[in-house]
C-alpha cells in the first residue's frame, strides 16, 4: 500500500526490480495502469559541490579539521565570557582561513564543472517525432533512439538497432574503457537491422528488457521483443549487442541505437570510484602535532588555574586593593568560577595553536601549484598542452610516492605499431623507403622492391597479407554542392585511399607494411580475398578461418589459390609454430626471432602448408564435423586444428615495434633509482603486455619472470603462489618480475591476500593484464591498506583508469587520444608519461621540503597585546616563511633530475618525523625561555628578529624576494610599533602599548639585549647544522656541492650563509669551525677567510639540457653562490 502511494505521488525510487523495461522511442503502452520507470538523466558529474550545497558542505568539511573546530570553540568562548584577549584575535584569522580555503576549493570545483559541461553539452542527434533532432548529450533519455557517426564516441550505453551495413553490424574500439585498441564487431538483431532510415525507426515497435546497471563491462543480459504484423518476436541480447559509453565507432558510416543506461548509470560511470577527500601525509602529521599541542595547552590551562587558586589561598592576594571583586563574583558558584577561569587561561594560551599555519599552508599550496603549469619542461609543443593542477592539496604528496601504478595503452605507448624487420628463409630483411632489403644492403636500387624479390620472398609477403582478419574502409566521396550531411566524417585519405582496421594492432602494421612493399590487400568480397601483387590483381577464395585462441597462440586461413590449389597460411608465436615446422630454415629463424626479441620487438612466425585435393577433403570433413558438434565442440575443434596445423613449411618471421612514448624507458629507470616501484595495470592480452613491459624497461631481460595465469580455483591459485614464494626465496639474488591476469587476481584477493602481497613485495616489477577497471582500483587499495601504508600514485589516460586514479593517494591523467575522462577525475594532468619524472623528482621534492619546514617553523614560532597577537603570526613572521615555502631549492633542479636517488632522502615523511617535530618544539621552548628571562634581565624585547633569523638559517636559495620579506618584516615591525604605540588612536578602547616601544628603543640596554639574545638563540642551531653536515651528511647535502673542485668545495658553514651574489656573511666562523672539527688546517687556502666558494653545477653533469623551469628565479653561475 505504501509503495502504491509513493508511486502515485511520483516518489518511487527508480530501481525496485532486478530488471528494467525500455520502450524503444519511448512509445509507452496506451493504458492507464502503466507507470513509467524513472531513470537517471545523462549528465556526467565529476564535481563535488553545487551552488546550493557549497556553503554548508564546504563548512562541514573545513570544520572537520581539528584546528578550525578548535578556533571556532575559542571564538565562541571569547564571545560568552570575559577573557583577557579580544574575540577578534581568534575570529579574524579563522574567518580568513575559512574564506581563503573556500575560494580555493570553489575555484578547483568550478574547473571540474566546466569540464563536465563540455561533455554534457556535446551535440548529439536523436530520433524524435519522426525526425532527426540535434540536442545536447545531457538531454538524452532512456528509450531515445540515438544516431552516432563514424569516429564519434557513444554518448550513452546503447543497444544496437541498425547500421549502414546490410547485415546490421558495426565495428568499435574500446581503448578508453579496457585499453584494447583492436577492432570489435557488434551486431543488431535481424528484425531491427533493416530499419536504416528515420521513418522506419519511427514505425518500429519494440521493447528491451535487461538487467539493472552493473559495473562489469563484459556482461549484459537482456532480450528485445519486436512486434511485426501483430506478432511478437523475441530475440536474446548479450554483450555483442551493447555499445558502451566512451567506446568509439570505427569503419561504419553511422549506427542507430536505443539508450538503455544513461549518465551515472552507464557502465563507464559505474566503474568510477566514489570521490573521497584525499588528505596528504603532511596534513595527517599536522593533525597529530596539533593534538599534541592541544594536550600541552590543556595542561597549561589546568595548571595555571590550579596555581591561581593556590596563589589566592592567601587572603592578601585573594582580593587585592587594585582588583576588588563585585558582589556577584563573591556569591558565584566555585565550580562555575573554576570553569570560567580555566576557559580564560585556555583563551590566553591558545596562540600556541597556530591558526596562521593553515592560512599559510593554503596560500602556499594554491600559489605553489602554479609552478607546475608554468614549467616549460612539462609543456608538450606538438599538442599545445601544458601540465594542469586540479587539486593543489596534494602538492607535497608528489615527494612521497613509493608505488606507481600505470596503464599501458596510451600511457606508456603511442597506440602505434611499426614494421621494422623480418626473416625470410634464414635471411634478415629490413624495410627502407618502401623496399625490402637484405641485411647489409643499402637503398641503391632505383626500381624499388621488385628487382630483388624472388619466389620465397613473394610467398612470405602473400602469407602475411592474406593470413589475418583485417577489414578495409574507403573514404566516402564528397557530397554535391548544397548537400549537407552532418554525420559524414573524412579521415584524411584520398578517395582512392583505403584504411585498414584489424583485430590486433600487429595485424594492421603487417598488412600496411606489405602494401608499402608491393603486395597490397585490397579487400574481401564475401568469400573472396583480393591482393595486388606488384600491380597484378589476384583473387583467393577463403575456405576456412581457424581463429586465434590463447591456448594455440596462432591463427590460420585455408585458401584456394588462383591456380586452383589449396594452401594453409598460419602465423603465431614462435613456440606455437616452430615445433610443428618440418622444413625451412628453422634454426636460423629461431636465432633471428631471439635477436628481434632482445631489441624489444614483437615477433610472429609465418608458415604454410600445401594440401592435395584428397588431403583437403579430409581437412574439410574434420572441420565441418567439429563445428557442427553439439557435444564437446571446443575439444573437437582443438583436435581438428592440431591435425591441420602440422607438417608446416617455415616461411619466416616478422618483427614489429610497439612504439613507446618518448623517454618512457628512461623515466621508468629514473623512478626505479628513486626507490619507486612501478606496476603496470592493463586490460590488454598477456603476450602484448609482457612484450611492452620488456621493451619499455619495466621488465629486464635478465629478470626472472614469474607467472600467475589462468588459475581456475582457490586451491590451484594458493599452490601456485606458494611455489612462486619458494622460487623467490631460493633465487633471492636474482631480480624477479610477476605477471598476473585478472581472473587469477580475483582468486588471489579472495582468500590469499597476504600470500599474494608477500610475493608482490619481493618482486622488482609487477604486471597485471586483462584487468577490469574496478580490479585496478582494488590492486591500488590493496597496497594502500597494507601494514606499511605506502604512498601510491596512479597514472592513466582512459575512462578505464578513472577508478585507480581516484583510489590512489595521487591520481595523474594523461592528456592523450582516449578522451578526457581520466584528466577530469585526476589530481594532476600531464601530456606525456616522461613528464612524470620531473613532476616527482623535482616538483615533488621541492614541495615536500618547503611545506615540511613551513609546518615545523609555525609550531616553533608560536605574546602580549591583542593586536600584536594577531599580527605577529599573520604579518610579522608569516611572509618570510611563505616566500621560503614557494621558492626554496635545497638542490638545483638539474641535479634532482640527474640523480634520482636523492628522492630517497625525503621518503616516508622523514622531515616530519616525531623526532624532528620534538626538536623544533624544544627549540621553540628554549628560545622562548631565553627571550623571556633574557629580556627580564637585560631589559629588552623583540621576538620578530628571532623568528625571521631562524628562517634565514633554513634558507639555501636566496632571491631578492627572500631579502625583501625577511628584512622587510623586521623593518615593518619597528615601523608599525612606532605608529601603533606612538599615537593615541581614538577608536581603540584601551591602548596598553602607548609609548612603550619608543621608550624601550631609547634604552641602549634594550638594543644590547636584542643582539645578545638573538646570537645566543641561533648559535646552538648553527653548530648543530654544521656538525651534522660534517658527521652525518645526507645525499642531498652532499649533492649541494658535488661538482665543485676539492680546493673550492663548499663548506658546511658556507652553505648556510651563502647569498645570491656570492658574499659570505659568516665565512670567518666557517673557517674556525672547520679547523675545530679537523677538516682543514689553520692557514690553508681553502680555509682562508677571503676564499670564495663557488656553489655551481658543472656542465659535464648529465643534466637535462632542455630544462626551462620557471623555478630558477636567479641564474646560477660559476662565480655565484
Amino acid at each position: 500500500m505504501l509503495r502504491w502511494i509513493r508511486q502515485q505521488l511520483g516518489f518511487d525510487p527508480p530501481h525496485q526490480s532486478d530488471t528494467r523495461t525500455v520502450y524503444v522511442a519511448n512509445r509507452f503502452p496506451q493504458n492507464g495502469h502503466y507507470i513509467p520507470q524513472r531513470f537517471a538523466d545523462n549528465r556526467i558529474i565529476s564535481s563535488k559541490y553545487t551552488v546550493w550545497n557549497f556553503v554548508p558542505k564546504n563548512m562541514f568539511e573545513q570544520f572537520r579539521r581539528i584546528a578550525n573546530f578548535y578556533f571556532l570553540i575559542i571564538f565562541l568562548v571569547q564571545l560568552m565570557i570575559d577573557t583577557p584577549t579580544s574575540p577578534i584575535t581568534s575570529g579574524l584569522p579563522l574567518f580568513f582561513v575559512i574564506t581563503v580555503t573556500a575560494i580555493k576549493q570553489g575555484y578547483e570545483d568550478w574547473l571540474r564543472h566546466k569540464a563536465d559541461n563540455e561533455v554534457n553539452g556535446a551535440p548529439v542527434f536523436v530520433v524524435r517525432s519522426g525526425s532527426l533532432v540535434q540536442t545536447r548529450s545531457k538531454n538524452i533519455r532512456v528509450g531515445d533512439i540515438v544516431r552516432v557517426a563514424k569516429d564519434e564516441t557513444f554518448p550513452v550505453d546503447l543497444v544496437l538497432l541498425s547500421s549502414d551495413r546490410a547485415d546490421g553490424t558495426c565495428h568499435i574500439t574500446t581503448a578508453s574503457l579496457d585499453g584494447e585498441t583492436n577492432l570489435k564487431t557488434h551486431f543488431s538483431v535481424p528484425e531491427t537491422s533493416v530499419c536504416q532510415s528515420v521513418s522506419q525507426l519511427e514505425a518500429l515497435q519494440a521493447v528491451v528488457e535487461c538487467q539493472q546497471p552493473e559495473a562489469d563491462l563484459y556482461r549484459f543480459v537482456g532480450r528485445i521483443t519486436v512486434i511485426q504484423h501483430g506478432e511478437e518476436i523475441v530475440r536474446p541480447l548479450g554483450p555483442e549487442n551493447l555499445l558502451l559509453r566512451g567506446a568509439r565507432l570505427k569503419n561504419t558510416k553511422e549506427i542507430f541505437g536505443v539508450a538503455v543506461y544513461t549518465g551515472m548509470e552507464s557502465k563507464m560511470a559505474l566503474n568510477y570510484k566514489c570521490k573521497s577527500q584525499k588528505r596528504s601525509a603532511v596534513e595527517k602529521s599536522m593533525n597529530t602535532f596539533l593534538i599534541i599541542y592541544l594536550v600541552i595547552l590543556l595542561f597549561e590551562a589546568i595548571l595555571s588555574t590550579i596555581l591561581k587558586y593556590a596563589w589566592q589561598a592567601e587572603e592578601k592576594w585573594n582580593e587585592p586593593f587594585y582588583n576588588q571583586k563585585t558582589e556577584q563574583e563573591r556569591n558565584s558558584s566555585p565550580i562555575l568560577k573554576f570553569i570560567s577561569d580555566f576557559l580564560a587561561f585556555l583563551v590566553l594560551y591558545n596562540f600556541i595553536i597556530p591558526i596562521s599555519l593553515y592560512v599559510t599552508v593554503e596560500m602556499q599550496k594554491f600559489l605553489g601549484s602554479f609552478f607546475i603549469g608554468w614549467d616549460l619542461d612539462l609543456y608538450h609543443e606538438e599538442s599545445d598542452q601544458k601540465a594542469q593542477v586540479n587539486t593543489s592539496d596534494l602538492n607535497e604528496e608528489l615527494g612521497q610516492v613509493e608505488y606507481v601504478f600505470t596503464d599501458k595503452t596510451g600511457t606508456l605507448t603511442e597506440n602505434e605499431m611499426h614494421f621494422r624487420e623480418c626473416s625470410i628463409k634464414g635471411t634478415k630483411y629490413r624495410e627502407v623507403n618502401g623496399k625490402l632489403l637484405p641485411e647489409g644492403m643499402t637503398d641503391d636500387s632505383p626500381d624499388g622492391s621488385v628487382a630483388h624479390l624472388i619466389g620465397d620472398e613473394v610467398l612470405f609477403l602473400k602469407a602475411v597479407s592474406l593470413c589475418h582478419t583485417v577489414q578495409i574502409s574507403y573514404d566516402q566521396p564528397d557530397l554535391p554542392l548544397g548537400a549537407s550531411d552532418p554525420f559524414s566524417h573524412v579521415n584524411g585519405f584520398s578517395s582512392n585511399h583505403m584504411e585498414y582496421y584489424a583485430s590486433s594492432p600487429d595485424e594492421k602494421a603487417l598488412v600496411e607494411a606489405t602494401k608499402r612493399i608491393g603486395v597490397a590487400f585490397t579487400g574481401s568480397r564475401g568469400e573472396t580475398m583480393e591482393i595486388n601483387t606488384f600491380g597484378k590483381l589476384e583473387k583467393y577464395k577463403l575456405l576456412h578461418l581457424l581463429e586465434f585462441d590463447a591456448n594455440r597462440r596462432r591463427m590460420s586461413v585455408i585458401l584456394q589459390t588462383p591456380s586452383g590449389g589449396t594452401v594453409l597460411f598460419t602465423k603465431g608465436a614462435e613456440s606455437a609454430i616452430l615445433p610443428f615446422a618440418t622444413s625451412g630454415e628453422i634454426e636460423k629463424t629461431r636465432l633471428h626471432v631471439d635477436e628481434f626479441a632482445l631489441k624489444g620487438l614483437r615477433t610472429l612466425v609465418v608458415a604454410c602448408r600445401h594440401f592435395s585435393p584428397e588431403e583437403y577433403m579430409d581437412v574439410d570433413k574434420r572441420l565441418t564435423a567439429a563445428r557442427t558438434a553439439l557435444q564437446q565442440r571446443e575439444e573437437k575443434l582443438q583436435e581438428a586444428f592440431d591435425f591441420i596445423e602440422r607438417d608446416l613449411q617455415l616461411l619466416g618471421a616478422t618483427a614489429v615495434e610497439d612504439k613507446l612514448q618518448d623517454k618512457v624507458q628512461e623515466t621508468i629507470e629514473a623512478l626505479r633509482l628513486a626507490g619507486i616501484k612501478v606496476w603496470v595495470l592493463t586490460g590488454d592480452k598477456h603476450e602484448t603486455a609482457v612484450s611492452v613491459s620488456l621493451s619499455c624497461g619495466h621488465f629486464h631481460r635478465t629478470m626472472n619472470i614469474l607467472e600467475l595465469l589462468q588459475q581456475r580455483s582457490d586451491n590451484e591459485c594458493a599452490e601456485q603462489l606458494r611455489r612462486l614464494a619458494r622460487r623467490i626465496k631460493e633465487d633471492h639474488v636474482i631480480q624477479h618480475g610477476l605477471v598476473v591476469d585478472g581472473a587469477s587476481l580475483s582468486l588471489a584477493l579472495r582468500e590469499h591476500e597476504k600470500l599474494f602481497m608477500e610475493v608482490c613485495k619481493n618482486c622488482s616489477a609487477v604486471l597485471c593484464c586483462r584487468m577490469a577497471p574496478l580490479q585496478k582500483a582494488k590492486v591500488v587499495r590493496l597496497l594502500k591498506t597494507s601494514p606499511e601504508k605506502p604512498i601510491t600514485l596512479a597514472i592513466g589516460d582512459g575512462a578505464n583508469d578513472v577508478s585507480m586514479i581516484q583510489e590512489a593517494h595521487v591520481g595523474i591523467g594523461i592528456m592523450g587520444k582516449e578522451g578526457r575522462q581520466a584528466v577530469r577525475n585526476s589530481d594532476y594532468a600531464i601530456a606525456r608519461f616522461k613528464f612524470l619524472a620531473k613532476l616527482l623528482l623535482v616538483h615533488g621534492h621541492f614541495y615536500y621540503i618547503r611545506i615540511a619546514t613551513l609546518v615545523q617553523y609555525f609550531f616553533y614560532k608560536t605574546l602580549y597585546d591583542s593586536v600584536y597577537l594577531t599580527l605577529y603570526n599573520i604579518c610579522f613572521t608569516s611572509l618570510p616563511i611563505l616566500v621560503y615555502s614557494l621558492f626554496e631549492q635545497l638542490v638545483h633542479p638539474h641535479v634532482l633530475q640527474s640523480k634520482p636517488c636523492l628522492y630517497r632522502d625525503i621518503r616516508k615523511n622523514s622531515l616530519l618525523s616525531f623526532r624532528t617535530f620534538l626538536y623544533w618544539t624544544v627549540l621553540g621552548f628554549c628560545h622562548a625561555f631565553i627571550f623571556f628571562f633574557g629580556s627580564y634581565i637585560l631589559m629588552g624585547e623583540d621576538t620578530t628578529l628571532m623568528g625571521n633569523g631562524q628562517i634565514a638559517l633554513e634558507t639555501h636559495f636566496w632571491t631578492w624576494m627572500h631579502h625583501f620579506v625577511t628584512w622587510g618584516s623586521i623593518a615593518f615591525y619597528f615601523i608599525f610599533s612606532l605608529f601603533y604605540g606612538g599615537i593615541i588612536w581614538p577608536f581603540l578602547h584601551t591602548q596598553d602599548m602607548y609609548f612603550v616601544f619608543v621608550q624601550l628603543l631609547s634604552s641602549g640596554s634594550a638594543w644590547f639585549a636584542i643582539i645578545i639574545i638573538v646570537i645566543i638563540c641561533l648559535s646552538p642551531d648553527v653548530f648543530k647544522k654544521v656538525l651534522y653536515r660534517h658527521l652525518q651528511p645526507t645525499s642531498t647535502q652532499k649533492s649541494q656541492s658535488l661538482s665543485a673542485p676539492p680546493a673550492q668545495a663548499l663548506s658546511c658553514m658556507e652553505s648556510l650563509c651563502c647569498y645570491q651574489q656570492g658574499q659570505s656573511g659568516c665565512s670567518r666562523l666557517a673557517s674556525l669551525l672547520d679547523q675545530m672539527t679537523g677538516h682543514c688546517k689553520a692557514g690553508a687556502s681553502n680555509c682562508h677567510t677571503s676564499s670564495r666558494c663557488n656553489r655551481s653545477w658543472s656542465d659535464t653533469e648529465t643534466f637535462y639540457s632542455n630544462d626551462r623551469s620557471i623555478l630558477t628565479l636567479s641564474p646560477i653561475e660559476g662565480t655565484r653562490c
